[in-house]
Formats: structure tokens, C-alpha cells, sequence
């Protein structure tokens, strides 16, 4: 008989952000970059409105960013999530295929390759309409220079938050998942040093925006591999506390 007083996990594989694997990948790939294009543009944009319209109120331009980014970003799992997945990140795609090695699930090694492909060039289409769509130069080069010591911490932490929350409630429905994921991408633009950039390919877009949300090129390889790091970190906490209980002898 189990032990009443431990948990009962369920054994099933979980994934991170499961999508329809049965569709065909070019399916996918075509959701990855359109979701991943309109992240960037709803955060991008957001940013510029913010700035355009909040020009001497710091606080007040980052309320507006993240309200806009989390509500965008809940509407956006909604819609791609039954097609892919919405993974919209290559480190959230990372997790998936990390976990898959396990237990022969989650996207294989071309899907993988797919998946960051679509999304990196989905959020460079992204920054560009989001720049053209408020009149500026539609190929920027952003001059926020962001890395210090803090900011890089705050990546890794952002990351592996958003990993971890995706993996926890990934089996608790589209809607809990939309919810939880955005909630946290709401507060961790707050609580973060960085701003919670959290995404690798959102992070190459927002490289080609001059704006309240850019970052400059020499910034952008050390923010990829924080959140990378932060990825494998968040993945591996929830690894080791969803596995399976042992059965007691």
C-alpha cells in the first residue's frame, strides 16, 4: 500500500510546453514564428507607446510594458499553443528537447533546430513592424548597454522562473498555463534587475530597437547565456522535484 503521507506524482512524462506533435512540423514552425513576431511586437511596441506617452515617469512607462507584455503573452499561448505548443522561446524549446532525451518525448533534434530558427527570425520580423509601425527606421541598432553583474543574475533567475512555472503547470490545462506563465512574466519584469528578458530570440529583437525595451548588440551574448543557464537551472529543479515517488519497500 502507498505511503498516505507521501505525494503521488504521476509518473507521465511532463513537458514544459507541450504542443501538438502529430501536426506537421512546417505547421509548427509557421505558429512558432507568428507567435514569437507578435510577442516581440506587443512588447517592442508597448515599449515605444510607453516611452511616446509616459516620457518623464520611468515607473509608469514599465506598469505600461509589462500590463501589455503579460496580457499579450497569455493571449498568444491561447492562440498557438493547440498548433505548437507556444513555445515563442528558444529556451523554453531547449527544456522540451532536454526532457525528450529522457523519456523519448518533446521535440526531436530537427524540430528543435526548427523551432529556434522560427522564433529567432519570427522576433527580427517582429522588431522591425513594431519599429515601422510607430514611423521609426524599421532597422535599428539599439544603444542600451545592459550587462553588469546584477543584470546578468537577474537573467538567470528570470529564466529559470519561467522554465520552472511553465513545467509545473504544463499539464493543468491551456488556460492555467496561459495564466501562470504570463502572471510570472508580469511580475518578473518588476522584480528583475535585467527587466526579465528571459528569451533568447525576443532578446535578438529587441537588439534592433533603439527604445525603452532595447538592448545593445555587445550586451546581447552575455544576456543569451544567462538565460540558457537560467533555462537548464529551472528545468533541472523541476526534474528532480516532479520524478516519480519511490515506491516504499
Amino acid at each position: 500500500m502507498p505511503n498516505p503521507e507521501l505525494p503521488v506524482i504521476d509518473p507521465a512524462p511532463v513537458r514544459v510546453a507541450p504542443g501538438a506533435g502529430l501536426l506537421p512540423l512546417g505547421r509548427r514552425a509557421v505558429a512558432e514564428f507568428a507567435g514569437t513576431a507578435a510577442l516581440a511586437i506587443v512588447v517592442i511596441g508597448s515599449g515605444i507607446a510607453a516611452e511616446q506617452l509616459s516620457p518623464g515617469d520611468l515607473g509608469l512607462r514599465l506598469l505600461e510594458n509589462s500590463t501589455a507584455s503579460a496580457l499579450g503573452l497569455a493571449v498568444l499561448i491561447l492562440t498557438f499553443g493547440p498548433i505548437s505548443g507556444a513555445h515563442l522561446n528558444p529556451v523554453v524549446s531547449l527544456a522540451d528537447w532536454l526532457g525528450g532525451r529522457r523519456d523519448r518525448g518533446g521535440l526531436s533534434t530537427r524540430a528543435f533546430g526548427v523551432y529556434v530558427a522560427a522564433q529567432c527570425s519570427g522576433a527580427i520580423t517582429g522588431a522591425v513592424l513594431a519599429n515601422a509601425m510607430f514611423d521609426r527606421s524599421p532597422w535599428q541598432s539599439a544603444t542600451q548597454a545592459r550587462v553588469t553583474g546584477g543584470h546578468l543574475i537577474g537573467e538567470v533567475l528570470a529564466a529559470a522562473g519561467l522554465v520552472a512555472v511553465g513545467f509545473a503547470v504544463a499539464r493543468r490545462g491551456r488556460g492555467v498555463n496561459a495564466a501562470a506563465v504570463a502572471a510570472y512574466l508580469g511580475s518578473a519584469i518588476w522584480f528583475t534587475s535585467s527587466g526579465s528578458f528571459a528569451n533568447p530570440a525576443l532578446t535578438l529583437g529587441r537588439m534592433l530597437s533603439d527604445s525603452f525595451t532595447g538592448i545593445a548588440p555587445s550586451s546581447v551574448p552575455a544576456f543569451v547565456a544567462a538565460q540558457i543557464l537560467g533555462g537548464l537551472a529551472g528545468s533541472s529543479l523541476m526534474i528532480l522535484l516532479y520524478r516519480p515517488a519511490a515506491r516504499p519497500r
